[in-house]
């Protein structure tokens, strides 16, 4: 099992390449949550327009999403965006830096276009904290609606920020081994070497209070809600805001990508051990003995 990246791969290798041999492209591709990517090139080789398209994108605008893209990219958005994708950014290779390390963070940062679209509720609840803390006031629920039947909550408060994952296991199993991870969670924040990590908080079909009065909310056996409270720490300075929201972001799918790869180790070691079991039942078959005899007359009887 590994560790999802923030990046995209395919932004990345891909801008790699036609850094060095610029060519004409025309590639779609879908990362998680079912977000849409188009590279594509046009008049120029060299000019790359990349497209997004993300089912929450009115909301993430709603929470300053074009303000975190507007400071990450500047003039590389483009004002009318491809149709059918939310957002675009035209990239001309010939105006990459010629420094290999700047290249690389370059290419790097435009392989997290969708990373930095999904940071901007985050970024928001980070800030107003700082502002609650004389208030005392509890901050605005942000929702994100990034999947089908699933959302992200965040919510700034004078001493925290609250975030809370909603996720539907479809089959038993799912829920059996997403508990398991989720209290691993629990269990292992005890190390002292690990205790200021956030604290995780699981409930199975009824919400959080939190989000207890948001209208819609499912009430079935197959829904899961995971909190994380992040406390000052967790953001204290741009780095550590960075890697706090890189992270969180991932967690819906690191939980299923893990509950998934658990599941087809199980039934790998399932196979191998039914596999042994065959080779004993085979060792365990007596061999029959056949004789041969002849009668006076020449003819030949088997005897078993």
């Amino acid at each position: 099992m590994i560790l999802l990246e923030a990046h995209n791969v395919i932004i990345q290798t891909t801008l790699n390449d036609k850094l060095i041999k610029p060519s004409s492209l025309d590639v779609q591709f879908v990362d998680f949550d079912g977000v849409r990517f188009r590279m594509s090139t046009a008049d120029r080789k060299t000019v790359i327009l990349l497209s997004m398209h993300i089912r929450c994108w009115d909301e993430l605008v709603k929470y300053g999403a074009m303000d975190v893209l507007q400071r990450e990219y500047g003039n590389l958005i483009v004002s009318q965006p491809e149709a059918e994708y939310n957002v675009s950014l035209s990239i001309d290779l010939e105006q990459a830096p010629a420094d290999q390390e700047a290249r690389d963070a370059f290419v790097r940062s435009i392989s997290m276009f969708k990373r930095n679209a999904l940071a901007a509720p985050f970024e928001s609840a980070f800030a107003q904290q700082k502002q609650l803390e004389s208030s005392g006031q509890i901050g605005e629920l942000m929702a994100i609606h990034y999947r089908d039947e699933e959302a992200i909550y965040v919510q700034a408060s004078p001493d925290r920020v609250t975030v809370i994952f909603s996720t539907v296991f479809r089959e038993e199993t799912d829920r059996i081994f997403g508990k398991v991870f989720l209290q691993e969670f629990v269990d292992a924040r005890r190390q002292p070497s690990i205790q200021n990590a956030p604290q995780v908080l699981y409930s199975s079909r009824d919400p959080p209070l939190e989000i207890r009065d948001v209208p819609g909310l499912r009430n079935t056996e197959d829904i899961g809600y995971v909190t994380f409270v992040l406390f000052p720490r967790h953001f204290a300075n741009p780095t550590i805001v960075a890697n706090t929201i890189s992270h969180i972001q991932l967690f819906r799918d690191y939980l299923h990508y893990h509950i998934k790869c658990s599941k087809a180790y199980m039934h790998s070691r399932m196979r191998h051990r039914v596999a042994e079991f065959q080779k004993v039942l085979n060792r365990a078959k007596t061999e029959v003995a056949v004789t041969e005899r002849k009668t006076v007359t020449g003819r030949t009887m088997v005897h078993r």
